[in-house]
């Protein structure tokens, strides 16, 4: 699943929303018109942001196994088989602890101090793969409250100006202006609290994820040791 069937699938439930809700999204598209240009990039950065946390849903879910059972099951490929026989349930199990367990059994026979590197190395270059694109919701995370602010400072600066045309400060010509600026702001921090949460979730879904690869890890670790003391 790619970036953009992603952002398809999530225009087409808004708009199935939109179908449904007609009075609540014609208010926010009154107040979405009514914040100006910078009411925009702020959409974007929800959908981009949004998209790349669906993407990763979508990876970390494919990602989750049962990791109890997939070492239960490779201990026993390799009391019956060998390494070979646990290198083939390795390859054909998805998930990063599957990887992890490959890469320290294709170092293996070089010796039990070999295949830890292995492990340690290449459950880095996983962690690495888990956390891809978090870095860009983080960025959309930031990027849209900012953009509110510079869109309110932008609208500030149009109700003085309109002041200073008008020759005096009446409440009327401020506070359209006001109301106005204000409008970015509130839905650049909308936008950065509904990331967030989402983003959050994310990182507990990796952190539990690199905590099963660190565990499964030792476990694999002891299970070699066993096999080297058994050679002796």
């Amino acid at each position: 699943m790619d970036i953009a069937s992603i952002i398809a699938s999530l225009y087409n439930a808004l708009a199935a929303i939109a179908a449904d809700n007609g009075g609540a999204l014609n208010w926010l598209s009154e107040k979405f018109t009514a914040g100006g240009g910078f009411m925009y990039p702020i959409l974007a950065s929800l959908i981009l942001g949004l998209a790349f946390c669906l993407e990763r849903f979508w990876t970390l879910t494919r990602s989750k196994t049962n990791t109890k059972k997939f070492i239960v099951n490779v201990k026993r490929a390799l009391d019956e088989t060998g390494i070979e026989g646990g290198k083939e349930l390795c390859a054909n199990t998805r998930g990063p602890v599957a990887s992890v367990f490959h890469a320290g059994l294709l170092r293996a026979d070089e010796g039990l101090e070999a295949a830890e590197k292995a492990i340690i190395a290449y459950g880095g270059i996983e962690m690495g793969f888990m956390e891809r694109n978090m870095i860009w919701i983080s960025t959309f995370i930031t990027l849209a409250p900012m953009l509110g602010f510079t869109g309110t400072v932008e609208g500030m600066i149009e109700a003085f100006d309109a002041i200073k045309e008008a020759a005096q400060i009446s409440p009327a010509i401020v506070a359209d202006g006001i109301a106005v600026a204000l409008l970015t702001t509130l839905f650049g921090l909308v936008v950065a609290m509904i990331l967030q949460v989402f983003y959050n979730y994310l990182v507990s879904r990796i952190d539990a994820l690199v905590g099963d690869m660190e565990e499964a890890s030792v476990e694999l670790i002891d299970a070699l040791y066993e096999i080297y003391e058994k050679k002796k």
